[in-house]
C-alpha cells in the first residue's frame, strides 16, 4: 500500500491522509476494545466496530503518517472511565470511530472502517485473545495471540526510533458520553 490514500468517516466530512504502510494491521480481541466499540455502537447514526467475532480491526500508523484534512472541528473524544489513559475519537458528525490513542503514544490505531473496501488492508495478527472466555470460535486465518508479541513491540519501537523519538500531541477538546 505504500504511497498516499485518502480515508474518511462515513458522511465524508472529515477526512484524512495516510502515508506510507501501516506498521502492524491488528484485529484486537480485548476486554476494553470489545466494550469501547459496543458502547460506541450505541450512538446516533454509529455502525458498530466489530466483526461477527468481537474483534476490532485497525491499522496501526506512526502519528507524523497520518494528516487530517478536514473535519477536526467535529473530532470528540470518549473513553470508558474518566481516567481512563486510553481513548477513541470519534467524527461526531456521522459517530464513526476514527482512532485509538494510548496516552503517550507515537502511533494511532486507525478504524479500518475508514478505507474503502477494495483498498481496506487486511490483517496481520489477532491480539489479546487471552481476553475472550472461549477464543477458540475464533477464525485460524491469522495468528491469534494471546497477548501483544515480542515483534509488536520491536516494530512500535524501531518506529519510535524512526520518529526521534518523538510523541506528536493531538489536541481534541470536546468530550462524549457513550
Amino acid at each position: 500500500m505504500s504511497g498516499s490514500m485518502n480515508i474518511g468517516c462515513a458522511c465524508g466530512a472529515t477526512r484524512l491522509a495516510v502515508a506510507e504502510d501501516p506498521i502492524i494491521v491488528t484485529e484486537c480481541v480485548c476486554d476494553s476494545c470489545r466494550a469501547a466499540a459496543a458502547r460506541l455502537a450505541t450512538l446516533p447514526g454509529a455502525k458498530s466496530l466489530l466483526t461477527p467475532y468481537g474483534a476490532t480491526p485497525s491499522a496501526l500508523y506512526r502519528k507524523d503518517r497520518v494528516e487530517f484534512l478536514s473535519g477536526t472541528e467535529a473530532l470528540a473524544e470518549f473513553r470508558l472511565t474518566p481516567d481512563a489513559g486510553t481513548r477513541r475519537v470519534v467524527a461526531t458528525c456521522c459517530n464513526t470511530p476514527v482512532f485509538m490513542e494510548m496516552k503517550g503514544a507515537h502511533w494511532l490505531d486507525l478504524y479500518l472502517h475508514l478505507w474503502p473496501d477494495a483498498s481496506r488492508p487486511k490483517p496481520d495478527v489477532r491480539t489479546m485473545v487471552g481476553d475472550l472466555p472461549d477464543p477458540s470460535m475464533l477464525p485460524t486465518d491469522i495468528p491469534n495471540l494471546k497477548s501483544q508479541s515480542v515483534s509488536f513491540y520491536a516494530k512500535l519501537l524501531w518506529t519510535w526510533i524512526a520518529m526521534g523519538f518523538r510523541y506528536p500531541k493531538l489536541d481534541i477538546g470536546e468530550k462524549i458520553d457513550a
